[in-house]
């Protein structure tokens, strides 16, 4: 098999017809017949999963993956590359904000720099001030807590190597932030400018981001845990110098200090910050928790596909 074209489902009806129609025609001009399409039906709430069903009857490179249940985006193409089978494997949405087209310069980019991977890279990010000021505001601050720095504005769109899928899919997290999979995979990575249409509302409101953000750092980084070492050093710090302060208004002055307002003020600080320390370390030991149970991340119900005559 020469190349796998993977993309998931979730409220695509409208876009599948279409999307398998363009994603056929890029795949037949680049390699000919020997393809296959893996669609991954995530628990979509429309009738995804009977159009999708009805193109495998009709066309036998099409292979549905229907899981259990809503398991998530990054998970459910996870579980599309695990499936697929191409020396080549073309990862995008069926939503055709991404087009299936850009198979064709990738793979004339990857051929002339020789390299695993090439991934579209937006020129200007799409939607609204909001949702460009978010994401921007994501990369930046993932960037200060992890140390590592992701590519910005980059498109679920990307052609790459079986080596580099098969390194891709060793890494055995529960928790799957795919961005950072990506990066942390290494091989030889190109980007490519594209531009992403806007055929939909974006389903990544913000607390769906402020979740993925969590997700992500604490995946990649133990930024947050140090943090408190060092937070606590220096609340030490500032507490000892402020009993030296008192002491010396003690000695020397004869002051009776009313302080009622600086400590109410310090224990509710100091509440506040322990409470919240305390959440840190109990994000990660849900991350452990969830890690030595070793569950499945996706459970797949049925594969659909056309029978070999």
């Amino acid at each position: 098999m020469k190349l796998s074209i993977v993309a998931t489902l979730y409220k695509s009806a409208r876009y599948i017809q279409e999307f398998h129609e363009r994603a056929s025609a890029s795949a037949i001009r680049m390699v000919g017949g020997d393809y296959e399409i893996v669609l991954v039906n995530d628990g979509s709430p429309d009738n995804s999963l009977d159009l999708a069903v009805r193109i495998t009857g009709q066309d036998p490179h099409v292979q549905v993956i229907d899981l259990s249940r809503n398991f998530g985006h990054h998970k459910a193409m996870m579980t599309g590359l695990a499936h697929a089978k191409g020396d080549l494997v073309f990862l995008i949405d069926s939503d055709l904000e991404e087009e299936p087209e850009w198979l064709i310069a990738f793979a004339r980019q990857m051929d002339r720099d020789q390299c695993d991977v090439v991934y579209g890279v937006q020129a200007h990010r799409k939607g609204s001030w909001f949702e460009r000021w978010s994401g921007q505001w994501f990369y930046d601050l993932f960037k200060a807590l992890t140390g590592l720095a992701l590519p910005e504005n980059v498109v679920t769109t990307r052609l790459m190597s079986r080596r580099y899928v098969d390194a891709l899919l060793s890494h055995q997290e529960r928790e799957v932030f795919m961005a950072g999979l990506w990066h942390i995979t290494g091989f030889d990575q190109r980007s490519q400018t594209v531009i992403k249409h806007s055929t939909s509302e974006t389903t990544y409101t913000l607390r769906r981001k402020m979740s993925l953000l969590v997700n992500s750092v604490t995946s990649f980084s133990n930024a947050p845990l140090v943090s408190i070492f060092y937070i606590g050093i220096s609340i030490s710090s500032f507490a000892l110098a402020y009993i030296g302060y008192i002491v010396a208004q003690w000695l020397f002055l004869a002051e009776t200090m009313s302080g009622w307002t600086s400590v109410m003020a310090s224990i509710w600080l100091l509440g506040g910050m322990i409470i919240s320390f305390i959440g840190v370390v109990g994000i990660y030991l849900s991350k452990i928790f969830s890690e030595t149970k070793q569950r499945p991340y996706t459970i797949v119900r049925q594969i659909y596909a056309k029978k070999s005559d």
